[in-house]
């Protein structure tokens, strides 16, 4: 996909300042059609984005209702600066202008880059270290001094590699800024320098695919009708494992036929044809590289003659090819459900928005919790700064990697393990669709990153919306009375499509001071050729298997439960046989509850117990209610907790061990921000960051702890995932709930509850608490419109260009970038 020669990594910025000046009738467009610039051919994530060069109007609401919900959002003033949050275009534009002017970097700009060149890969806010910031938010220390973070890709050299700088101090000033290696988050002892096994992507095809395919373009006519030359009439598609193999010094890679869709539908990975080659690619130069052999129907060629000799002789046996058609295809099909083409129930605010925001800062109050959003290239969004009624939760909550490992009997599955960040969730986190992604009375930000001397802005891809459950969060009844407590609940959410998935994340509050992380997948399953894989999925289709794998995610918490003295309570239910005073001798089969606590890091790796026998607990020992009992949150699995089955992986090696159980805890280090880094695939045995090297003994009671956790599917593709896999359930949680931190349900102060007397078969008194009153002064009668309506709206990610920059015409330049 280009991967970071066309996709620049992280980048944060300023949505606000790049678009204000905009017209907002460009939303009158009709069906902007998706491109698809970005795709690295050796690679089955296919990555999409909007070629757009209309200006759009900043953060808006997506739909806006004609009624009394247009009701904005409460707009408030952040108690701090957002220190997580992104550069501004004045700022993003100095580092680069400054970086140019480096001559010892000798960097070039990205359109004009060849393979042998210096580039700037990617521009970002560094975010602090947790000991400045809390200082900052805690206190009354001044706003902790602003880096940027850079990549530099230096290609320039028969070794390139990427190199990690911080820049700054920000704004650039040249009598003071400076640049050095970023070094300290890394467990890698390299200078920040890790090594790029892409340099040579864009001759990877011409010198090297091409010419293979075409060495049998005979073959591929006579199995498929089609070839995979280069060619604008290819019907053929060629691309392969991820991550490259390193074997004892050797670069591998093994490389697939695949039948390119034949509609709009980005049906590819479902159509895998079953022939695979091999190929040394170690070095720079192409005339050094090795043909490795051919692999189809579970016999392997070791050369191209012995190919052709057994496919043109009498005994080969040829397969079927999967062709794309309408069982591929995500449209509606089939006959329609009686009353479905009735309109569906819809939610609708009909008091407006019933929380405040700080756009600039991005900064969230709801009921009792605040929080700050910030966003990067690498994971997406996360949270920072989680308070309830004042007190700070959580300091950070946010995805750190997300693997695909998958397995098969073809080399094609059997070396893919995709890791995610490598791509990043950032640059993909696309406009999100209103009255489907999110409600549409919901409030939308947008995102932005740096990618070759531009900013990509990505519209209201990211939404805030109150919901109320369709269950409630409290209810009992008697013989006197009925009483019950809507589950009313905010949530912040924001969907990534990394190649053929598509992830939403949810991160949600409710009343009772409770917090939940959820993903959710679907898109397209990347699909197995049917043959002699029997042990390794279902057949799905004629010719098609569908590939088993692993989807493991990794999940930050760090916890501050009233103050950073935290530890890690293990209460378990044990069965057990006692005998007590009253039982008269007789020993009665029971069960009891043994508490410990974690002392070090060594015994911070484990799982879920089996039958969710054991409680995990975030406590502060020092910190008791009034009954004397320890005060905390309780870390339990909403649903789908998982780890990588794979043991000590051959394709990853050391490069995601964070995903070897479901629950990992570390002492807190400034120098261990990020439990992975995006670059880890290109060194497996040496990563930049090794995550097992984080457990080395160091107290985790009463200290600042970090808690690592793993969500995730073990997904084995079924017919129900064609088209494409659906998100009830593909689905994987995590909750945290007060556990003896308050001395009552925290839910009992909101006014969305009732109780109903009754006596004789008749009611004789409801009680509303003030709901009834509430409602009168904010009430109005919804006009529904459905949201469909509003979907011309829908746009994609505009280009600001840093390099030359303009300020007064930000979009000089993009015509032959986009």
């Amino acid at each position: 996909m280009g991967l970071f020669g066309s996709i620049s990594p992280k980048s944060l910025l300023a949505s606000a300042l790049l678009l204000t000046s905009l017209s907002q009738d460009v939303f009158a467009r009709p069906n902007p059609e998706p491109k698809v610039p970005w795709v690295r051919k050796g690679s089955g994530r296919k990555k999409m984005a909007h070629n757009l060069k209309r200006a759009v109007e900043g953060e808006r609401r997506a739909t806006e209702p004609e009624t009394c919900a247009q009701t904005v959002t409460t707009t408030i003033t952040a108690p701090k600066a957002n220190v997580w949050g992104e550069l501004i275009d004045v700022e993003t534009a100095g580092v680069v202008s400054w970086l140019f002017a480096q001559k010892d970097l000798n960097l070039t700009l990205t359109e004009n880059a060849t393979n042998w060149d210096n580039t700037i890969q990617l521009i970002e806010a560094m975010w602090p270290n947790k000991t400045d910031a809390i200082s900052y938010i805690d206190g009354n220390a001044t706003t902790p001094t602003k880096y940027a973070h850079v990549v530099l890709n230096f290609r320039a050299t028969e070794n390139p590699y990427y190199a990690d700088i911080l820049v700054g101090p920000l704004p650039i000033d040249n009598k003071t800024a400076t640049w050095e290696p970023l070094t300290y988050p890394y467990t890698k002892q390299s200078g920040g320098h890790v090594r790029n096994l892409d340099a040579d992507s864009d001759l990877l095809y011409s010198e090297w695919i091409y010419p293979i395919s075409a060495s049998i373009a005979d073959i591929t006519l006579d199995l498929w009708n089609g070839t995979a030359l280069g060619l604008d009439n290819d019907t053929l598609d060629i691309w392969g494992i991820d991550p490259l193999w390193q074997d004892d010094g050797r670069i591998i890679r093994w490389d697939s036929f695949w039948n390119l869709p034949t509609s709009e539908f980005d049906s590819e990975t479902l159509l895998p044809l079953g022939l695979y080659f091999g190929s040394d690619i170690t070095g720079r130069d192409p005339s050094q590289w090795k043909f490795e052999g051919w692999f189809y129907n579970n016999i392997f060629y070791e050369t191209t003659e012995d190919f052709r000799s057994a496919y043109f002789s009498s005994c080969f046996k040829k397969l079927g090819a999967n062709v794309d058609g309408a069982w591929a295809h995500s449209d509606r099909q089939g006959p329609v459900s009686p009353n479905d083409a009735a309109y569906p129930p819809e939610s609708v605010a009909p008091a407006g928005s019933r929380f405040a925001l700080d756009r600039k800062e991005k900064y969230v109050e709801w009921m009792d919790f605040t929080f700050y959003i910030a966003f990067n290239r690498d994971t997406g969004m996360a949270l920072y700064d989680i308070r309830y009624k004042g007190e700070r939760i959580l300091y950070e909550l946010g995805l750190q990697e997300a693997l695909a490992h998958y397995a098969g009997n073809d080399p094609m599955q059997s070396g893919t393990s995709y890791l995610d960040t490598f791509y990043g969730f950032g640059p993909y986190a696309f406009e999100l669709v209103p009255g489907y992604d999110c409600p549409a009375y919901a409030t939308y930000l947008n995102s932005s990153f740096y990618v070759a001397e531009t900013t990509h802005t990505h519209i209201n891809s990211v939404c805030l919306f109150e919901f109320t459950g369709d269950f409630a969060m409290q209810r009992h009844t008697t013989s006197a009375y009925t009483s019950a407590t809507k589950n009313t609940y905010f949530v912040v959410r924001s969907v990534s499509t990394v190649g053929n998935y598509d992830y939403t994340f949810s991160y949600s509050f409710f009343v009772d001071g409770s917090i939940a992380v959820e993903v959710r997948a679907s898109g397209y399953i990347q699909s197995a050729y049917f043959a002699n894989n029997e042990d390794y999925g279902y057949k799905i289709n004629e010719f098609l298997s569908g590939s088993m794998h692993d989807h493991v995610l990794n999940f930050k918490a760090d916890f501050d439960i009233l103050g950073t003295s935290n530890s890690i309570q293990l209460m378990t239910n044990v069965p057990t046989v006692k005998t007590y005073p009253w039982s008269k001798g007789k020993a009665r089969s029971t069960m009891t509850l043994e508490r410990s606590f974690l002392e070090t890091e060594d015994e911070g790796r484990f799982n879920w117990a089996p039958n969710s026998a054991t409680q995990v607990l975030v406590v502060n020992e020092d910190e008791k209610n009034k009954n004397g009992e320890i005060r905390g949150y309780r870390v339990l699995p909403y649903t789908g907790a998982a780890h990588l089955t794979v043991l000590n992986s051959t394709n990853l090696g050391n490069a995601a061990r964070w995903a070897e159980y479901d629950i990992q805890v570390t002492q807190h280090k400034d120098s261990e921000p990020r439990a992975a880094h995006a670059f880890n695939s290109q060194d497996v045995a040496d990563p930049p960051i090794n995550f097992a090297d984080f457990f080395n003994g160091e107290s985790v009671r009463k200290e600042d702890v970090v808690v690592w956790l793993n969500l995730g599917m073990h997904h084995v593709p079924h017919t129900g995932d064609l088209p494409n896999t659906v998100m009830t359930t593909a689905h994987a949680g995590v909750q945290f709930m007060p556990s003896n931190y308050f001395d009552i349900d925290q839910s009992r102060s909101t006014v969305n509850m009732v109780r109903i007397n009754y006596k004789d078969g008749k009611a004789t008194a409801v009680e509303t608490f003030g709901q009834d009153e509430a409602k009168a002064a904010g009430a109005c009668t919804p006009v529904f419109t459905p949201v469909e309506l509003n979907l011309w709206g829908y746009t994609g990610d505009i280009v600001v260009r840093k390099f030359p920059f303009d300020p007064n015409n930000p979009y000089y330049g993009t015509e032959s970038i986009v």
